[in-house]
């Protein structure tokens, strides 16, 4: 277990540096920097100071912390905009996805990529006809000799331009119960037969992207865990991806902001933007629980979809505020406000919609 004093340390390290950063113009801190700001040379900085995969084994070059030392750095990573797209999604979810479930062969391949920062990960989740329902995804692998033959589409795939690899859920059998049949892959993204299509979102920025798999072969130890058996992992899986603080401090900039020109408002807009500030203590609860949680070899299903239907809530609500503060009549907008608002359509739908976090809540056990 960590101690108040490592996660001081730590924390003292990550401000030292984005600091740093921010005064040589290296970055701008805004809104959604943890999808859109992608910079490998930010990315590589952090794994030279073992900052990646800290919760991961030392045997497989981790530093065997606990998971609220990585919420310690992910927290002043995200309160600082800084731009950590390109490790994010290896560091967040597919390094211990691998950890867990993968084989010697495979942990020896891809961790060390991600780690060194090398490796940059895209999810092959949703599908444009399934969306958040991932037990709908209806693109196939089909077992040959040696390996795996992939054939289907993914959409709303983040960085999936940038990425070396792919995690990849296909459907690896029909069966009558569509969350059985399942398998999941890791894919390089240079593979024969895979075609990455931009989709480009209202702020005119990339990152979106639909990607096709057509009659893509992926080699027999790419297999992730066991065949058929991908729903469970993907489950347990998205309890790092929607129970980590970046569902509650993607807008953390532009409150930033609110708070310091709340000296010159009124009464009653004060206490607005006080009120948010006390919700963002009680989500901080929520992800330090979760995270104690993940610690305790737990699976908080329903945890981290509470904390993700609470934290895009909330998010939208520091965006709504700094609309009647900031854009006004007769006032340029505050370009952190158009900034959050643009990208703002995208932060109910990733990582799961409203409807489905609300299902898994409701639910005491996952299928």
């Amino acid at each position: 277990m960590a101690t108040d004093e490592q996660h001081q340390n730590l924390r003292a390290e990550v401000r030292t540096l984005v600091r740093h950063w921010r005064q040589q113009g290296r970055y701008v801190t805004r809104s959604d920097n943890w999808l859109r700001g992608f910079d490998p040379e930010f990315s590589k900085e952090l794994s030279a100071r073992g900052l990646i995969g800290i919760t991961w084994p030392k045997e497989f070059g981790g530093r065997a912390l606990p998971n609220t030392a990585r919420l310690a750095v992910t927290e002043e990573l995200l309160r600082a905009g800084a731009p950590v797209a390109a490790h994010w999604v290896g560091d967040r979810q597919i390094g211990p996805a691998v950890v867990r479930h993968g084989s010697e062969r495979l942990r020896a391949e891809i961790l060390p990529g991600i780690i060194s920062a090398d490796f940059v990960f895209c999810l092959g989740m949703s599908e444009p006809e399934a969306g958040s329902d991932l037990a709908s995804v209806r693109t196939f692998a089909t077992k040959e000799n040696g390996g795996w033959r992939v054939k289907g589409r993914k959409i709303w795939t983040s960085g999936a331009h940038h990425a070396t690899h792919a995690y990849l859920l296909a459907r690896t059998e029909r069966t009558e119960r569509k969350h059985r049949g399942l398998t999941e892959f890791v894919v390089d993204m240079d593979s024969p037969g895979i075609t990455v299509s931009p989709i480009i979102d209202l702020s005119g920025e990339h990152h979106f992207n639909e990607v096709t798999f057509d009659d893509v072969f992926v080699p027999e130890h790419r297999l992730l865990g066991e065949a058929g058996n991908g729903w469970k992992q993907v489950v347990e899986q998205l309890s790092f991806e929607r129970g980590g603080p970046e569902r509650f401090l993607t807008t953390y900039p532009l409150l930033a902001d609110l708070i310091a020109a709340s000296t010159h408002h009124r009464d009653d807009v004060r206490a607005e933007i006080g009120a948010l500030v006390a919700r963002l203590a009680t989500l901080r609860t929520l992800a330090w629980q979760l995270a104690r949680s993940l610690d305790a070899g737990q699976t908080p299903v329903q945890h981290a979809a509470t904390l993700k239907y609470l934290g895009n809530a909330f998010e939208h609500d520091v965006i709504e505020v700094a609309r009647r503060l900031f854009a006004g009549s007769g006032r340029h907008p505050h370009p952190g406000y158009l900034q959050a608002l643009l990208a703002s359509p995208g932060y109910s739908i990733r990582g799961g919609s409203a409807e489905v976090l609300l299902s898994l809540i409701a639910r005491q056990d996952s299928q």
